[in-house]
């Protein structure tokens, strides 16, 4: 999961303002070539809240969940951790969310609803993505760190549980400043997926039931906000869990 090299020019396509439940946010689409066989387009928004240029912001890169953000799915955490770190950002008065189209880790809705119907016969989500013939994970952040080189940013706070995101930041030359939890409390229907992603994909997770509110603050408000008290130029290591 390491970003790839330039693969073409990057376009703004356009920004609008974007009034959410959480508050008032800029969006810009952004736009760039792929370098496969296959001529055609990558896309990504940018959902920006206040000034990017003061101190260093938070930033969550999130890949589009349809069945977890649009339907409620309680098989993954993703739509709890689109919440948590707009209301993160909404809390702070800036920064910003990379929004990528990479549904199933990058293998597609119908694709992760074949998944889903293997999972359901009792195997895990990374068994049932190689069952099918795809990868654990094919997700590429080359344009995420690309679109943060057009908005200037080059330091960031990294809400995020995937060690792997944060190293291909780093590898892309954007400096992670400090990683910051985004875990949601595990369900029922989730823990087996969480528990997996823990285990064969190294994500961070402590896997504990709480109290889940919706809100970044009632699970990780002393790792957000601890930073700014602390010493701003020292770069922690992103392998360490907070």
């Amino acid at each position: 999961m390491k970003a790839t090299p330039e693969t073409g020019k990057l376009w703004r396509v356009a920004t609008a303002r974007m009034p959410t439940k959480w508050g008032m946010f800029q969006v810009t689409g952004f736009k760039r070539e792929t370098a496969t066989s296959i001529p055609g387009v990558e896309t990504a928004l940018a959902i920006v809240m206040g000034d990017l240029s003061q101190d260093v912001a938070p930033l969550r890169i999130h890949s589009q969940c349809f069945t977890g953000e649009a339907l409620g799915s309680l098989r993954c955490d993703c739509g709890d951790q689109l919440a948590m770190a707009m209301q993160a950002i909404v809390d702070e008065g800036r920064g910003l969310v990379i929004y990528e189209y990479q549904e199933g880790r990058g293998i597609g809705l119908m694709a992760k609803l074949q998944a889903y119907e293997l999972q359901d016969a009792g195997i895990d989500t990374v068994a049932a993505n190689q069952a099918l013939g795809f990868k654990a994970d094919y997700r590429d952040f080359s344009l995420p760190a690309a679109i943060l080189r057009d908005l200037g940013v080059s330091r960031v706070r990294l809400l995020t549980n995937n060690l792997h995101k944060a190293q291909a930041l780093t590898d892309a030359g954007i400096e992670v400043v400090a990683r910051i939890p985004c875990e949601a409390a595990p369900t029922s229907h989730s823990l087996s997926y969480l528990r997996t992603k823990k285990e064969k994909m190294g994500h961070a997770l402590s896997l504990r039931h709480r109290g889940n509110t919706g809100s970044f603050l009632s699970s990780a408000a002393s790792d957000v906000f601890a930073w700014r008290g602390s010493d701003h130029s020292r770069t922690v290591d992103v392998a360490r869990e907070i």
